[in-house]
């Protein structure tokens, strides 16, 4: 049947999957871990395993990474609680990939026509690892979308999880901490995890405008008109 396997259907129900994912997180109430806690007698691997299941699904409805990597600390503590964290932003950026791949990549990258866009597009075709691992390591991006436009894109599945999964271990990291900590705000672990986030956003915010400025100057050279010839005087 021709028509379901139409880019624009798969679109529309990629769209309507990730609006059910987001619509069963609300109702769900994940946050209710926090104040509930795992069941009684649940080996800490499993509950480690489950939470980042949990993890991904979230990410892939858009749920802020941030809010998740305090959660896994805050219930797990700084060492189990990165291996979730960790876990699960991988599982969910390979979910968003694959989803993203297989029912919008068709529909979307003949939509991919503005300067901007066509500058991404190749950024991450080109320098798949490289551009992935930057966007990672440096916040400001937003996880999900960051994930959806890497699979519009040319960019591989080994560079794009293989940077997703070394990017985002400092970042993750500093946000676990803290939620480990959030009980001692005062602490020496707490104050360093908070003022590591504080300054990767403050270099991310100068990354990205560099990036921006670089970028519009290459386009505007590139648009600007060559002229032939010279005017020749009397």
């Amino acid at each position: 049947m021709p028509l379901l396997l139409s880019p624009w259907i798969r679109l529309t129900l990629l769209v309507l999957l990730l609006a059910a994912a987001g619509v069963c997180v609300v109702l769900f109430e994940p946050q209710r871990l926090l104040s509930e806690g795992w069941p009684p007698g649940l080996p800490v691997g499993t509950a480690v395993l489950l939470f980042a299941g949990g993890y991904g699904l979230c990410t892939a409805a858009f749920v802020p990474r941030p809010l998740l990597n305090l959660g896994a600390g805050a219930v797990f503590g700084a060492q189990f609680g990165l291996v979730a964290a960790v876990a699960g932003t991988v599982l969910g950026a390979g979910l968003a990939f694959g989803l993203g791949r297989a029912m919008g990549q068709e529909a979307l990258r003949p939509l991919v026509r503005g300067r901007w866009l066509k500058a991404a597009d190749g950024q991450l075709s080109r320098h798949g690892f490289r551009s992935m691992l930057a966007v990672r390591i440096f916040p400001g991006v937003p996880f999900a979308a960051a994930n959806y436009c890497a699979a519009v894109s040319r960019c591989g599945w080994l560079p794009f999880l293989v940077a997703t999964a070394i990017g985002t271990v400092p970042n993750t990291a500093a946000y676990v901490v803290a939620g480990g900590n959030a009980s001692s705000p005062t602490s020496p672990a707490f104050l360093a995890s908070f003022g590591f986030i504080a300054v990767s956003g403050l270099l991310a915010g100068t990354v990205a405008w560099r990036k921006r400025h670089r970028l519009t100057a290459g386009i505007s050279a590139q648009a600007t008109p060559v002229v032939n010839g010279a005017t020749n005087g009397p």
